[in-house]
């Protein structure tokens, strides 16, 4: 089974990608929101990868750019009615984070913003993924008449990265942008520092 992805980024189209793997080209579905904050075709790219089998279909890959993006699509798979095309379309409109929020106020209608996802598929995944773990976000129901909170994950590199490259003048959007990059390039487990020095870089293209 694969887990994580890392290679050249030889082709992105509608839906899907080509990443290129010591000469092994992998075609990775992925919401428009994960494909959107790809690096250029030619660059460098690493997707953490949920594999999928079916015998009509075989082998199926979705990629996503961070752990917990894709923790939160195999959890929402796990939901009667469910399919990855419309778990990728809620990420695509509430990333973890987002959607942690939506789901402990009972938010239907954020969930429901999502393409394919109607009313009765929204009320049931607020409904399922109350209590369930979502990396440094859990989805915490509401008790009667309170009104609940999601507490906020601890500080990641990447938002420090972020407010770093704030501190010097930049705006948020470009700031995000280059952390994002940086991170596609260096991994999640990269420190601090080489974040910074890299994101300066992704700026100074």
């Amino acid at each position: 089974m694969i887990g994580r992805l890392r290679g050249v980024l030889a082709e992105v189209e509608e839906g899907h990608c080509l990443i290129d793997c010591a000469g092994v080209g992998y075609v990775v579905a992925c919401g428009s929101r994960t494909l959107g904050r790809l690096p250029a075709p030619g660059d460098e790219a690493t997707l953490h990868v949920h594999s999928q089998w079916s015998e009509d279909a075989g082998p199926r890959l979705y990629g996503f750019l961070t752990r917990d993006e894709r923790r939160a699509f195999t959890t929402m798979l796990a939901i009667q009615g469910v399919g990855p095309k419309a778990a990728l379309s809620v990420l695509d409109v509430l990333p973890p984070g987002e959607l942690a929020g939506a789901v402990a106020r009972e938010d239907k209608a954020a969930i429901g913003r999502a393409n394919g996802v109607g009313p009765k598929l929204a009320l049931r995944i607020v409904t399922e993924l109350k209590g369930k773990p979502l990396g440094d976000v859990s989805f915490t129901p509401a008790a009667p008449g309170v009104h609940a909170e999601v507490a906020p994950p601890a500080p990641s590199i990447a938002g420090e990265a972020v407010s770093a490259l704030l501190g010097l003048g930049i705006a948020e959007v470009n700031a995000r942008r280059a952390v994002d990059q940086a991170l596609i390039r260096l991994g999640e487990d990269a420190d601090l520092s080489a974040v910074i020095r890299a994101g300066l870089q992704e700026l100074g293209r």
